[in-house]
């Protein structure tokens, strides 16, 4: 019997009919996934990931090590074995004259400027606090109001910085002492005295805190 050319053959799916759409949906390719931007996110995690880590380690290593040290900005020194607080009159033998690290008295010397002894057992302690401690021999007078000048020009030694004369280092000498290191001058160089107090005030020291105008230690604002 003829076929009537009437009659739809089977499996043949009209267009725009459903069918038709759903099949042209299945055969369709699938959009291949945007390997970049995968890539580019794993990076970033990558990233952020070891951003904590690396920060964690920075962290840790500030606990005495003078593991931040920066080369020909003076001299790394040991750390000594022990920081304890010991009590007032009690003498320390340090591995350095001037000390920089140690045992120490409880109460610290005050920020600023002196021109009266002040002991190692107490300096040391604001080298603990990551201050910097400037000791100075210096016989004349004029000498002494210089060196006063350049620590007070030198913008980190409000917060970080104690001067005391120290007889225990020959006449015409200056030593800058951070936690660790120290750096011997015998001449008022104002630029090399600015680049230590830049490179470790608040860099160095087990703990961090600055001097205020009441006398009292307190962490950093920033």
């Amino acid at each position: 019997m003829p076929i009537s050319k009437h009659r739809r053959r089977r499996g043949r799916i009209q267009p725009g009919s459903r069918s038709s759409d759903a099949s042209l949906s299945l055969n369709r390719p699938k959009p291949k996934a945007n390997w970049w931007y995968i890539s580019a996110s794993a990076i970033i995690a990558f990233l952020v990931i070891a951003g904590f880590v690396v920060g964690g380690a920075s962290f840790g290593a500030r606990t005495g090590a003078s593991e931040t040290y920066v080369k020909g900005v003076g001299i790394q020194h040991d750390i000594m074995p022990t920081r304890r607080h010991i009590s007032e009159g009690t003498q320390v033998e340090y591995n350095t004259v001037p000390p920089t690290s140690g045992d120490h008295y409880a109460r610290w010397a005050e920020c600023g400027f002196e021109e009266f002894e002040l002991v190692d057992e107490r300096v040391v302690h604001n080298l603990e606090h990551g201050n910097i401690v400037i000791s100075y021999n210096l016989e004349n007078s004029n000498e002494i109001d210089q060196l006063r000048e350049v620590f007070d020009d030198i913008g980190p030694s409000r917060l970080w910085g104690v001067a005391r004369p120290y007889k225990a280092i020959p006449s015409g000498t200056i030593v800058a002492a951070a936690w660790g290191i120290s750096d011997t001058m015998t001449t008022i160089d104002k630029e090399r005295l600015e680049k230590f107090f830049d490179t470790y005030a608040g860099n160095l020291g087990p703990e961090r805190l600055v001097c205020t105008e009441s006398g009292v230690m307190a962490p950093p604002t920033s």
